[in-house]
């Protein structure tokens, strides 16, 4: 595999992440996760999430869905960098992200953006998640997209 067609594919992974949890298909967030570790930056913190199971149970209690299914959101990922390891079959990458959420006759607004902070491997020719560590720098109004507050001290 070319360091290209390696970037392609990780690419595609930070990608479809974004796009599982807009449609709100948290089954399909764990399934990224299934062999990884999922982590979350909270204060002084770092909470912790191992495998496909926790990932999406966790999604399921905490990412509110509303009557399409969706959290109403929009994952908009930038400024991606990615360092690949071919011979080694590992690499890095660290993206921005941004999330839109229009709900009801709410106005359409940025509700939370931060950084990725991400890890793979490639297994059996394949690239997969090993770890993402979530730094969320901006928080705004969360109220519409998560049963608690996981901010709240």
């Amino acid at each position: 595999m070319s360091t290209s067609d390696s970037r392609d594919a990780i690419s595609k992974l930070i990608i479809t992440y974004a796009e599982r949890v807009d449609l709100g298909d948290f089954e399909g967030v764990g399934a990224l996760f299934e062999h990884s570790t999922y982590r979350s930056v909270l204060g002084d913190d770092i909470v912790t999430y191992n495998g496909s199971g926790d990932v999406q149970s966790t999604m399921e209690s905490m990412v509110m869905r509303y009557d399409d299914g969706t959290p109403r959101t929009k994952h908009v990922t930038t400024n991606l960098m990615i360092d690949v390891d071919e011979g080694a079959g590992s690499a890095t990458a660290k993206s921005y992200f941004s999330v839109l959420q229009q709900v009801g006759d709410s106005p359409l607004q940025v509700i939370i953006a931060g950084r990725y902070h991400d890890r793979f491997e490639r297994v059996a020719g394949e690239w997969r998640f090993a770890d993402r560590l979530i730094y969320s720098d901006l928080i705004g109004d969360l109220s519409r997209h998560l049963t608690v507050d996981p901010y709240a001290t």
